[in-house]
């Protein structure tokens, strides 16, 4: 644990050259990684991830360091080697700390240390045999378990000390169908802010194992998906991940106060068709991507980014709030005390609307109906994106015809906002690892079933 008296020293070292705002960041992670394919288990492996990273602002510029050697010593020369390289004419003065407190929203009921590895194996394998179950088109099954239990405490020039715990479990399960000449998968990977409660009583694996070998049996009897422009219908869940990619990162700081995004100065700007409403919500209980407290110690929220079409909200950490203008939303994050924090998503997701899926399909007339999607590339600054289908059906006259493989979406972000002439009512959300400047951290994705009017789909020309 990080010594409040030994924080404080810290913080003082840390703008003994000058310097506007200083922090430490404390961590101490426990991780499990499991990897079983077939019934062979590849990889065990545990670990601990112990360290400290030392933020130092002068105005708006930032300075990081960090260290694994936690000792009073290796604290204060992480903090010095800040200090040498500041040389800020400002110097801000260190308040005393003060523990802040708040209710823990997620605590675990099974921590991770608490279980043999022996239990998280036989659910595995539990997956692997029924994927295999489901056809003899069915060549091959993996699953993938990790677990975390990180334990950070965080303190600042500004009299901030806080601790935090958070757990989380996941587990990957992938099915590979082949008819001798080709391969195809499936995937599914259920995960919360939870112990290992989550698969031993919140969530039956085997039903997402079933899901993911008939996603991989489906795409393998399925012809090529047509190119050309069409009205998309894309389902809830994962489906969410365009917009995370296409528009949400477009209205994170990292990229707003640095003039790098499509929506830049347009708040209060309509920029989505007025039936959309999209919300960052990190105060979800036991949801993936939650948090009680963000990387910089500031209380998680309930973020509106989008209201009926018109921006009101941008992702905010301190510093990109510094640069704006604007204060934090608490949506600071960063993978480990390797990284400096940065403005990030928690659980972004299409709120409900008030339509219904099967009358988004009906009348459609001829289209595209993407049930699942997979990964893709997006450009913040246009929002131009490319996103994979991973299960995709086409529609014609209105009724769903027949599967379709090496479907794409294309578009930029901006223009798919204003296309959305339907939104359902059934809003869901599936679990993901997102990657950005302050490493990779856990995020869901969201949405109720949602018809783009007309969209560009790539696939293989007629």
């Amino acid at each position: 644990m990080l010594d409040k008296l030994i924080a404080a020293e810290v913080l003082e070292k840390a703008l003994s050259s000058g310097g506007t705002f200083s922090e430490i960041f404390f961590e101490d992670t426990l991780v499990n990684s499991l990897v079983m394919r077939n019934d062979t288990v590849e990889t065990v492996s545990s670990g601990r991830k112990h360290g400290a990273g030392v933020r130092l602002f002068c105005g708006t510029r930032c300075l990081y360091a960090y260290t694994n050697d936690t000792s009073r010593a290796g604290l204060l020369d992480c903090a010095a080697k800040v200090a040498a390289a500041a040389q800020c004419a400002e110097k801000a003065a260190v308040a005393p700390l003060t523990r802040r407190r708040f209710a823990d929203m997620q605590p675990a009921e099974r921590l991770p240390a608490d279980v043999e590895h022996q239990k998280r194996l036989a659910i595995m394998r539990d997956c692997n045999r029924v994927i295999h179950e489901v056809s003899p088109e069915i060549v091959q099954a993996q699953a993938v378990w990790s677990d975390v239990d990180q334990r950070v405490w965080i303190a600042n020039s500004e009299g901030l000390f806080v601790h935090d715990r958070r757990t989380r479990t996941r587990l990957g399960m992938m099915a590979v169908a082949s008819d001798g000449k080709e391969n195809q998968t499936g995937f599914e990977g259920p995960g919360a802010m939870r112990g290992f409660e989550l698969f031993e009583r919140k969530i039956d694996a085997t039903e997402h194992a079933k899901i993911a070998a008939k996603t991989a049996l489906t795409m393998l009897h399925a012809p090529m998906c047509p190119a050309g422009v069409m009205p998309v219908v894309m389902a809830g869940g994962f489906g969410g991940v365009v917009f995370h990619e296409a528009c949400g990162h477009s209205l994170e700081a990292t990229s707003v106060s640095r003039g790098q995004s499509e929506f830049c100065g347009k708040l209060g700007q309509q920029i989505a068709s007025p039936i959309v409403t999209a919300i960052d919500d990190g105060t979800i209980p036991f949801s993936w991507g939650s948090t009680n407290i963000d990387d910089e110690g500031a209380p998680t929220t309930k973020l509106v980014l989008i209201e009926n079409g018109i921006l009101k909200n941008y992702m905010i950490d301190k510093l990109g709030g510094l640069r704006m203008g604007m204060p934090s939303t608490g949506s600071g994050r960063r993978q480990d005390y390797t990284f400096a924090p940065t403005s990030r998503m928690r659980n972004t997701y299409i709120a409900a609307g008030s339509d219904d899926g099967a009358e988004m399909i009906a009348t459609m007339g001829d289209g595209l109906y993407a049930a699942k999607m997979g990964g893709g590339s997006v450009n913040p600054a246009t929002g131009e994106f490319n996103f994979a289908v991973s299960e995709g059906y086409l529609v014609k006259d209105g009724k769903i015809a027949h599967p379709v493989r090496g479907a794409s979406l294309i578009g930029r972000g901006g223009e798919v906002l204003m296309k959305i002439d339907r939104v359902g009512k059934d809003c869901s959300r599936a679990q993901g690892i997102c990657g950005s400047l302050s490493g990779s951290v856990p995020t869901d994705v969201g949405q109720p079933h949602i018809r783009i009017s007309s969209m560009t789909v790539g696939g293989r020309d007629a």
